[in-house]
């Protein structure tokens, strides 16, 4: 899958959204990337995951790790086509914790993956997780990048799209100056 094909599938499924968004990070942004929409299509689900799973097998990952929730549907897609064991992390507070009897072990290859890439933040507490257990951290992965090459890893980094959009802070907002109004759109778990 080309990042053509993945944004053109992010506009079929009425994924990309125009308007006044409150993304999780607390940034403001005129467009959102609603993946629960293209990935509730369980066939653009696994073609998304294939395509993902194509960039991260070099990294040779045994387990993919994601933050619960924009993460599962696209981190449990690819881990099927790797091979690989899935694991997600759920928000404690203002963190993610491992739960439900999942353990990463000592030494075991971690990809992260998660659906949008903004400021990084979820993938680098993955990131951060699983170097705690003391697990090989070999890339982070992403369907789109949204993030216009701010996000930054400390290990190879890889999208499907990369579409810069711009993220401001709410009192840089032009949006928030024009009187429109305001929407949270996401489960709270992503920061699209």
């Amino acid at each position: 899958m080309r990042s053509d094909e993945l944004i053109a599938l992010y506009e079929q499924e009425g994924a990309l959204l125009r308007g006044h968004f409150i993304l999780r990070s607390g940034m403001h942004s005129d467009r959102y990337l609603q993946s629960a929409l293209l990935l509730a299509r369980p066939e653009l689900a696994a073609r998304a995951g294939e395509a993902l799973a194509n960039l991260l097998r070099p990294s040779g990952a045994s387990t993919v790790l994601s933050p619960a929730l924009g993460g599962i549907i696209i981190g449990h897609e690819t881990a099927r086509a790797l091979g690989a064991r899935f694991l997600f992390a759920e928000r404690e507070g203002s963190d993610f914790r491992l739960r439900r009897g999942f353990r990463i072990e000592k030494g075991e290859r971690v990809a992260v993956v998660e659906d949008v890439v903004t400021t990084g933040g979820a993938a680098l507490r993955m990131v951060r997780l699983a170097e705690e257990a003391e697990a090989e951290v070999s890339a982070v992965g992403t369907l789109v990048d949204r993030s216009g090459g701010d996000a930054r890893f400390p290990i190879p980094f890889h999208a499907i799209a990369r579409l810069p959009i711009g993220a401001l802070s709410p009192d840089r907002c032009p949006l928030c100056r024009a009187g429109i109004p305001i929407v949270k759109p996401g489960s709270g778990g992503s920061d699209a």
